[in-house]
């Protein structure tokens, strides 16, 4: 191969020219023999390639090395066979994963032994911790105690307890429980028996060594470091706390018998033993704690007291017992001494000053001391009270506003005045006359109506609580706006529950109260015009009275309906008595009817009796014309349907309406006599029979039953029949009951019934 390697000589090639000079340019046709010139060496070069490759040396060589290759090939395809003829014959692979099988299962056995031996581990580790917290509680170790409960509460994980967990667990976890508890106890011991309230000589006794289930010598600053570590101080410490806020807070907060404070410390060799609040009588009872100092003053001294001899001047401790007594203080500070001195008139309350000044610097005094919060806001209850001092008079006037109010309306008997009653005049146990009732104007009406004392006071209080909204500031006249409504409202609230028995009756107190209801629906729509535009800009927006009008208008109209109906069911019941009016010529049923007729006479007269005086004249007519119409329509209606009536049976019926109009006289008289002020009602002008237009008609029928046929008929062809609201069906039946048929009764009715009307 080394010819074929030999070097190609270009200037061999192109020896035309002189190639030594670098600057001497080929022309095209040189460059064109230069490239055939080296495809030709080119070709040259590759047959002596070919030829070289195959030389018989070169074949041979080849053909030794195959076949080495081809016997290499049988000898692995021989070993491959024997292999999978070894396979074949014998799984080895099953026992391979049998095998290996075996190993995973031996190795979780191994791994889960030696997680079992670490869980018991564990166990008795736990077991002997809480055994030694055990003993060492009962020699008085507390401190350690706490500890070990506190390490061994995140060790059981106790509050986060899982499903599928070993049982052990649930017995380690009642056994921590039970030395918790007994801790817990023994700690309560210790601070009831450091905190003591002598009775004898009214003193709080705090000591420093301390007793307890055979444990002496237990220093109470060691007690409270355990409470702390285990957590329970506050549990600990309700006890003292709550002994401090009956014994000592209470009288200390006292407005009206102020005390004073003396402390005593027992120094002993060894250091304090004891310390000594005691609790004396004021010496400057007269001296009036207007603005709180000496309150505030008080307070501050216990606290101190506290927070040097019960908790050590430790801020963690005297915070935890300030969380426990201080919302208890300030509500028994707001009841005994704030809410006492809120000014009673809206012009003292620049007074108020001075006590919302002391009051919050009485708080800044506790926030440096660590007793509550200076960062929450809902510690500073006092000075937000104080502050809110407008609210709370506001507040108090709003409830005495409505406290008179329930007071009245559940005190009045709801009774007529002694003018409008036979009865004389109502008289209490010492013999003083009371007036439960009064005349009052209407406000859209010429007229007077009777009302009950206690409407009238109560509008007294409305109109007093809006003169105060004109003279207030917003927040406070809200607050009287309010109360004005309420008290309103409590009209609707309490005296129909009250009054709910009289309602069922006929009676003076249902019609009163009709009187009352009109009196405030009209009271209160003139309550915007009276004072809305005197009335804060912003209660201006808000102020509305013309809402609760319609309540007490629609209350009025239904009481008076009630008793409308009331009156007509029991009118009913009475001619019901009458069986009809049938037969009234024998004398036992004429007795009964005139009976019957009696009671509606004597339902009528009553209801005259109580209404007239009492309602508005327009009313009192409206309602007892509608009573009278129903009355004179239905013994009209009786009478008409009665089929057969023998001649003294008529004059027996005519009698009867005869004797029931003329003991109506007086009644139907006071349906078109005049007001008291001598003007003429509404509708005086009309007569009787238009306001009843059953009156009209009874009274023909009374005339029609002595009435000859033909002169019937004239009536009718009068048209005066028809007038007076007679029907030609009832008038046919009438005429067929009355008179036998004859000629002269067909002629009479086909005159009747071909008469145009």
């Amino acid at each position: 191969m080394d010819p074929l390697l030999d070097r190609i000589n270009v200037r061999d090639l192109v020896s035309g020219h002189d190639l030594s000079d670098p600057s001497t340019p080929l022309s095209a046709p040189d460059l064109r023999l230069l490239i055939n010139r080296l495809e030709s060496h080119s070709l040259h070069s590759n047959q002596k390639s070919i030829l070289t490759c195959f030389s018989p040396q070169r074949l041979a060589s080849l053909f030794s090395l195959c076949n080495d290759a081809v016997l290499k090939t049988d000898q692995i395809s021989n070993s491959l066979s024997d292999i999978l003829s070894l396979i074949s014959d014998r799984p080895i692979d099953v026992e391979i994963r049998e095998l290996v099988d075996e190993i995973g299962r031996k190795t979780k056995e191994a791994r889960e032994k030696r997680e079992l031996l670490g869980l018991l581990r564990v166990i008795v580790g736990i077991c002997e911790r809480l055994e030694g917290a055990r003993s060492a509680l009962r020699n008085g170790r507390l401190s350690f105690v706490a500890e070990e409960v506190k390490e061994l509460n995140k060790a059981l994980r106790i509050g986060d307890e899982e499903e599928g967990e070993p049982i052990v667990y649930g017995l380690l976890r009642k056994q921590w429980a039970d030395l918790f508890d007994e801790m817990q106890e023994l700690l309560a011991k210790f601070m009831e028996n450091a905190v003591r309230f002598d009775q004898e000589a009214r003193s709080i006794r705090v000591k420093y060594r301390l007793r307890a289930d055979e444990i002496d010598g237990i220093e109470l600053h060691t007690v409270l470091e355990a409470m702390d570590v285990a957590g329970i101080l506050d549990y600990s410490l309700a006890k003292a706390a709550d002994l401090i806020i009956k014994h000592v807070m209470t009288p200390a907060v006292n407005y009206e018998l102020p005390v004073s404070f003396v402390e005593d410390v027992d120094q002993g060799s060894e250091g304090i033993t004891e310390a000594v609040l005691k609790i004396l009588p004021s010496q400057d009872r007269k001296i009036v704690d207007v603005d709180g100092d000496a309150i505030y003053a008080r307070v501050i001294q216990v606290i101190r007291f506290i927070f040097k001899h019960i908790c050590f001047e430790n801020g963690s401790w005297i915070h935890s017992l300030g969380r426990l007594t201080w919302p208890r203080i300030s509500d028994l500070i707001i009841s005994n001494f704030l809410s006492k001195v809120v000014p009673e008139d809206a012009s003292k309350l620049a007074d108020f000053q001075k006590i919302i000044k002391c009051t919050s610097e009485f708080e800044i005094a506790l926030k440096e001391l660590m007793f509550i919060s200076a960062s929450d806001n809902k510690d500073d209850r006092l000075s937000n009270f104080a502050e809110n001092v407008e609210v709370h008079f506001a507040f108090r006037k709003r409830t005495e506003i409505l406290g008179k109010a329930r007071n009245l309306l559940l005190q009045c008997d709801f009774s007529v005045p002694q003018e409008n009653t036979a009865k004389g005049p109502l008289l209490k146990n010492d013999g003083k006359v009371i007036h439960s009732s009064k005349h009052v104007d209407l406000l859209f009406s010429s007229e007077r109506c009777v009302v009950s004392e206690a409407a009238s006071q109560l509008m007294e209080l409305v109109h007093q609580a809006l003169q105060d909204v004109c003279l207030s500031s917003t927040r406070v006249g809200l607050e009287f706006y309010h109360a004005a409504r309420d008290a309103i409202l409590l009209y609707e609230a309490v005296v129909p529950v009250k009054l709910e028995r009289q309602l069922d009756g006929i009676n003076q107190v249902a019609a009163l109260m009709h009187n009352d209801c009109l009196y405030l629906s009209q009271e209160i729509l003139g309550l915007a015009f009276e004072y809305r535009s005197y009335f804060p800009d912003s209660i201006k927006e808000h102020a509305v009275f013309a809402d609760m009008a319609p309540r007490f208008h629609l209350m009025a109209e239904e009481i008076l309906q009630r008793q409308i109906q009331l009156v007509i069911f029991n009118l009913r019941e009475a001619i019901d008595g009458a069986d009809g009016f049938q037969n009234t010529h024998q004398m036992q049923q004429f007795e009964s009817a005139k009976f019957s007729i009696d009671q509606v006479v004597f339902v009528l007269e009553k209801v005259h009796i109580i209404w007239e005086p009492l309602l508005l004249p327009l009313t009192y007519k409206r309602s007892m014309c509608m009573i009278l119409d129903s009355v004179f329509s239905r013994i009209t209606k009786d009478i008409l349907l009665l089929d057969d009536l023998a001649a003294e049976e008529t004059l027996q019926l005519q009698r009867l309406i005869h004797l029931m109009l003329d003991n109506l006289s007086s009644l139907l008289k006071s349906l078109t006599a005049t007001n008291s002020k001598g003007k003429s009602e509404e509708d005086s002008r009309c007569p009787i029979d238009d306001l009843v237009p059953s009156l009209r008609k009874i009274r023909k029928l009374a005339e029609l039953l002595d009435m000859p046929l033909k002169s019937i008929t004239s009536e009718w062809e009068s048209a005066e029949l028809l007038r007076c609201g007679f029907t030609i069906v009832e008038l046919k039946d009438f005429i067929r009951a009355i008179f036998t048929d004859s000629p002269l009764r067909k002629e009479c009715l086909w005159r009747i019934e071909n008469v145009s009307l």
